[in-house]
């Protein structure tokens, strides 16, 4: 076998390259006949509906609240935005209307003059702090672009003077010494009397009550030493009067035996 081999391939003999193919049997397949009408509807009809609780679940569970730790410049905001709202007494909120940064500078400088200053918070952070404190009833007012212009004594009239020709801001609203006010409510609060006007008029008016009592203390003994005055008089004349007639009635007496 070798030897022919040999003496082929020395003949210059070519032999067809061989290739293994593998025949497999065609795979089955069986569908499944669809199912009768009939048999669907019964289906249907005789499925199983578990009966719902009285009490749903999410009432009896309550749902667990993932707390998130703030980061740390979260942390840093939030004590800003409880400093600024416990050392000033007065707290306004304005809209930001797309404002130019260069009418914001000159805005800032301006309300700098009378001693207010400008804030800016997200109000993610400002919504946080205020839900626990007793600004709670501001939250509405923190929705989009707005700015807080604080000042530590109530100065409403120097800031509606200042913002007045600014028409890219709106007044929302304000907590002054802890009290809410509208923008109409402001608007108001800024037309009363300032506070050294209004302490002269309540010392004005407390020296007049007072004197009024001295006055009205004082009357009592007056009048009545008036009347007693009046009473001595009335009875020193009436004696002078009595001793008048009888000096006369005496002189005629020793009148009349001379003669």
């Amino acid at each position: 076998m070798a030897a022919l081999w040999g003496r082929s391939l020395s003949c210059g003999g070519w032999f067809p390259p061989h290739q293994i193919v593998r025949h497999g049997s065609k795979a089955v397949t069986r569908h499944r006949k669809p199912m009768h009408f009939l048999r669907q509807k019964l289906l249907a009809v005789t499925e199983y509906i578990p009966p719902k609780p009285a009490i749903p679940e999410r009432c009896i569970k309550a749902p667990k609240k993932e707390v998130q730790e703030p980061f740390g410049f979260e942390k840093l905001l939030r004590r800003e935005v409880e400093v600024t709202f416990n050392e000033n007494k007065m707290i306004t909120v304005f809209q930001n209307n797309s404002i130019k940064s260069e009418d914001l500078k000159l805005l800032r400088h301006r309300l700098l003059k009378h001693d207010i200053r400008m804030k800016f918070f997200p109000n993610q952070i400002l919504r946080s702090y205020l839900g626990n404190t007793k600004y709670r009833n501001l939250l509405p007012l923190f929705i989009g672009h707005n700015i807080i212009i604080v000042s530590k004594e109530p100065k409403a009239k120097e800031l509606l003077q200042t913002v007045r020709n600014t028409t890219q801001i709106s007044l929302l609203g304000a907590c002054i010494e802890d009290v809410l006010f509208s923008r109409q409510g402001v608007v108001n609060y800024s037309r009363l009397p300032g506070m050294q006007v209004v302490r002269g008029e309540i010392v004005s008016g407390l020296t007049l009550m007072t004197s009024q009592t001295c006055q009205l203390l004082q009357s009592g003994p007056v009048h009545l030493a008036a009347l007693l005055e009046q009473y001595l008089k009335q009875q020193s004349e009436a004696a002078t009067g009595l001793k008048g007639p009888e000096s006369l009635e005496q002189k005629e007496i020793q009148g009349s035996p001379a003669s």
